[in-house]
């Protein structure tokens, strides 16, 4: 990655790091997105237990992500924790990396296609991006939903041209996923009839239903937003218990 931030970075943390050396009692390791940071994980953060040998856990060059424990400014020293990260925000920390890998590529084209460099698109545009909206792909999903944010930065037209372009291109559209488990039974004659009204009422466009095993059924609904996927999982909710009130029960766990 070209851009690196500035500064320190905060205490708690996620970060990407590379591991530079191995010592018996520590690991030195680079802090990937900040600029001439470095930091250790001693031993003990390295994993719970007892550890007879820490190159069982890393290796030199090895990517890994890391929680801040520790900075102390006035000796320029971080401490790190590899053991205080869960497997969600290890998953979160490696996607959104390879996401903003992703939208550095875009403004490598970009330079390419102008015949400048990455370090002047960052000039230009790159670094305003990321003061606004904190990361160049979190700027690239908002563009691509509201393509006039750039004509409000007032950047070279060469430039938004072929930024535009690209973005609709190589970035999909921002998606929000909700999933929950319903629990749905009824004890009259016609029950199942019931039942099957009441899970119609939960199907609409970009909505699955899947069978986990009587009374309970996997249902997931997309949507551009959270605030239409909430909207929407409302009304088909509604509308089902609406059917079984009073014949049976409905039950809605979320998942995500």
């Amino acid at each position: 990655m070209f851009y690196k931030k500035t500064g320190y970075p905060e205490e708690n943390e996620i970060v990407l790091c590379t591991v530079r050396k191995i010592l018996p009692h520590g690991v030195f390791v680079s802090l990937d997105e900040y600029k001439d940071k470095e930091g250790l994980i001693h031993i003990s953060e390295i994993s719970p237990g007892r550890i007879r040998n820490i190159r069982d856990f890393v290796k030199e060059g090895a990517k890994i992500v890391c929680r801040i424990i520790k900075i102390n400014l006035e000796k320029n020293h971080i401490d790190l924790s590899l053991r205080r990260v869960t497997q969600s925000q290890r998953i979160n920390k490696n996607t959104s990396y390879k996401q903003e890998q992703k939208a550095e590529k875009i403004l490598e084209l970009i330079a390419q296609n102008l015949n400048t460099n990455l370090e002047k698109i960052y000039s230009d545009v790159g670094n305003k991006l990321i003061e606004n909206y904190g990361t160049l792909y979190e700027a690239f999903e908002q563009i691509r939903e509201d393509p006039n944010i750039l004509s409000s930065l007032k950047i070279n037209q060469d430039i938004e041209k072929f930024l535009l372009k690209l973005i609709q291109e190589k970035i999909k559209k921002r998606e929000v996923k909700i999933s929950a488990t319903i629990t749905i039974s009824s004890m009259l004659s016609n029950g199942v009839n019931i039942i099957k009204e009441s899970l119609e009422k939960m199907k609409a466009s970009n909505t699955t239903i899947t069978y986990l095993g009587a009374p309970r059924y996997k249902f997931a609904l997309i949507a551009d937003n959270y605030k239409d996927a909430e909207k929407k999982l409302h009304e088909l909710q509604s509308a089902a218990e609406k059917v079984i009130k009073g014949k049976g029960m409905f039950k809605l766990e979320r998942n995500d």
